[in-house]
């Protein structure tokens, strides 16, 4: 029998995943699952360019290389269930497909809020259908739009929105500032300010308890969790008028299908420093679902959602698992990723190298530009962490000229 991989998930991880085994040497069957019915596509645009309507769909699709040309990709379904020391998975309707090594790349899913109300007219963006049913949402006339979360899907979700002539914009976070955790208090508040400058309200520092509307009975009490919302209830009583929502308050990792095999799933799959999962070598995870230590801070493991971890994890998790299936040793070298993201929202990039949100606590700006415009630097113990730019293409040239020097740092956790 021909040995296979099996790569639970056709997102971008799973595609970095069977395009990585290949580059290892890996010659053997290669099959990726996923669960959406299109081949792996950009998600970062779903928020900005596909919401505003500046980018088809079609647009979005990952050009497949020639090295995978050979891969079978099985859309539609999922992974269902896991045995991992027998080298089989489960798919949603019984299929079954037995393997020699795993690929885990089954990402993550939007956090839902619960809290009693309609839910017809709330959305989260995650995937196409979401981003497109948004859309025809917000182009009616004169919506008025809440969006729960002020983190990135949240802010960049408010930004366009505006920039579609959305009546009325308004963000919810428990937070004082939007992004603080990500950002700290010096770029938040800037970025706080561009965004009320172009039209968007703010009710920080509060959560939603309910949400209003519902389907009028006998006796005129609603019914919650039918008809469609109309207002969101904030928690010191204060009501919003809403006829679109858009939840945008975190990620839940999508684990349930490996439970049963003895593994740490608290917050994604833990995995070791070479991302092989539950001291299983023919086991390796990828992506957002992947909760690793990362030597080049401090060897704690954290799962982090940047647009790079899924091919910078696939890479080291495709050496790792193809040596072992070829009887050699791991990589000598432990990972250790030098994460980076963006965000445009409005007119404004953040772009940022590193690992800000480990250096909140010692915030120091770097360099200055017109409007606003700044580039800081995170610090932990004295040490830089990560930089980011909050502005134009000045600062944000400023900011990627600090890549080299962060990339120079030794790593600090032994592997």
């Amino acid at each position: 029998m021909t040995p296979r991989i099996v790569v639970a998930g056709a997102s971008l991880g799973g595609l970095r995943a069977a395009e990585q085994l290949r580059a290892a040497g890996w010659r053997g069957a290669v099959t990726v699952v996923g669960e959406e019915p299109h081949l792996p596509y950009n998600r970062p645009p779903l928020s900005k360019e596909v919401l505003a309507g500046k980018a088809p769909s079609t647009s979005l699709a990952f050009t497949l290389r020639a090295s995978v040309a050979d891969v079978e990709w099985r859309l539609g379904t999922r992974v269902a269930a896991a045995d991992l020391a027998g080298r089989r998975v489960v798919l949603d309707g019984g299929g079954r497909l037995d393997f020699d090594g795993l690929v885990v790349a089954t990402g993550v899913r939007p956090r839902r809020l619960h809290c009693p109300g309609p839910t017809a007219g709330r959305h989260t963006v995650r995937t196409l259908a979401d981003a497109e049913g948004l859309r025809a949402e917000l182009l009616r006339p004169g919506v008025r739009l809440v969006v729960v979360g002020a983190g990135f899907i949240g802010c960049e979700v408010a930004a366009t929105a505006v920039g579609l002539g959305v009546a009325e914009v308004t963000v919810v976070d428990p937070e004082p500032l939007p992004m603080l955790r990500a950002l700290g208090e010096l770029p938040a508040r800037e970025l706080l300010r561009r965004h009320r400058e172009r039209g968007v309200r703010f009710a920080l520092g509060t959560r939603v308890s309910a949400f209003t509307g519902g389907e009028p009975v006998a006796g005129g009490e609603p019914v919650t969790g039918r008809g469609r919302v109309t207002g969101v209830v904030l928690a010191d009583g204060t009501e919003l008028p809403a006829d679109v929502v858009v939840e945008s308050v975190g990620s839940v990792a999508n684990t349930e299908w490996l439970a049963g095999n003895a593994l740490d799933l608290t917050d994604g799959v833990l995995t070791d420093e070479h991302l092989r999962v539950g001291g299983l070598p023919h086991v390796v995870a990828v992506g957002d679902v992947a909760r690793f230590p990362n030597a080049r801070y401090d060897g704690v493991p954290r799962r982090v959602e940047h647009w790079c971890i899924p091919t910078d994890t696939a890479r080291h998790a495709a050496r790792t698992l193809v040596a072992h299936l070829h009887g050699a040793a791991a990589p000598p070298e432990p990972f250790a990723p030098l994460p980076g993201f963006w965000s445009d929202q409005h007119d404004v990039r953040l772009q940022s190298f590193g690992a800000p949100a480990l250096g909140t606590g010692d915030v120091r700006v770097l360099d200055r530009g017109p409007n606003g415009d700044v580039l800081v630097g995170y610090h932990r113990d004295g040490r830089l962490v990560g930089v980011l730019a909050l502005g134009g293409r000045n600062v944000a040239a400023a900011a990627a000229r600090h890549r080299a020097e962060l990339l120079a740092q030794p790593t600090l956790a032994a592997p």
